[in-house]
């Protein structure tokens, strides 16, 4: 009996991911509204985030390619791929962690698969993430990398990105619905965690410390999306890495998902 209630729940816990996977009208138009309702009234909009990375970018890429004695061409893509990606990541880890607590109204009145509140959430930072590309379109005019069949590795990666975000929205949407201090213990690591992640400096600079940097997840979910756009080739342990991270990730995630699903709703 006990066997045939985890069946039940798991069944429960799949059938909600797909439902919300399928309702893809639902978490874009709430996604889109979402950005709509945040810059309402402004003339640019969105694109605002867009100009202040852009003036980010411009500022470090000289600065910080003189201190760091590095090529000004190449550095200004790494730079500018790094912090676009750094802003995706960060923001999807942090928001996440509201993807329930924010849908209250939500769940309490309308029944909605739970896994919609994530991808909505997921959308609405790919959507921002697509205005922001146009800054590592624009450096990358000026210092164009090496064009090879590995440049459209850099799609499917992104795509990956996004497989990996929803496991991490459900975790991290569970965890903070129930304990709330989670949500700014995790900013305080988002804080500290830009500057311990290859972003502003290269993994070659560690020398014989540079697994530190390879022990840290993000830097090879980054990596196998900024490599191919630096014309470098992506090591086989970060595919490897980001393999193993979405295969355990999405089991730990969903045993913890049919668990706690129905508790979701009396949490928020």
């Amino acid at each position: 009996m006990p066997g045939v209630m985890v069946a039940s729940r798991m069944q429960r816990a799949f059938s909600d991911v797909f439902l919300g996977l399928r309702n893809v009208r639902m978490w874009h138009m709430l996604a889109w509204q979402e950005i709509r309702q945040r810059y309402r009234r402004s003339v640019l909009g969105p694109f605002w985030i867009t100009i202040s990375t852009g003036c980010l970018v411009a500022g470090m890429g000289p600065l910080y390619s003189k201190l760091l004695n590095q090529p000004t061409g190449e550095y200004f893509t790494y730079i500018a791929v790094g912090l676009v990606l750094w802003q995706l990541m960060s923001g999807l880890i942090s928001d996440c962690c509201q993807a329930f607590i924010n849908a209250e109204g939500f769940i309490k009145q309308i029944r909605l698969p739970l896994s919609l509140h994530v991808l909505r959430v997921v959308w609405r930072h790919a959507l921002m993430f697509a205005h922001n590309s146009l800054i590592i379109l624009l450096v990358m005019v000026f210092a164009p990398p090496p064009l090879h069949w590995s440049l459209l590795t850099s799609a499917a990666a992104f795509v990956v990105l996004l497989v990996n975000a929803l496991w991490v929205g459900l975790m991290l949407g569970m965890v903070s619905a129930r304990f709330r201090d989670i949500p700014q213990f995790i900013n305080s690591l988002l804080q500290v965690g830009l500057f311990l992640t290859p972003i502003l400096w290269k993994i070659e600079m560690l020398g014989e410390h540079r697994w530190f940097a390879l022990i840290n997840p993000i830097y090879h979910f980054m990596e196998i999306i900024r490599g191919p756009l630096m014309g470098a080739e992506v090591s086989a342990m970060s595919w490897a890495v980001v393999g193993a991270v979405t295969f355990f990730g999405w089991i730990i995630t969903m045993l913890a998902f049919s668990r706690f699903r129905a508790r979701i709703a009396f949490w928020v």
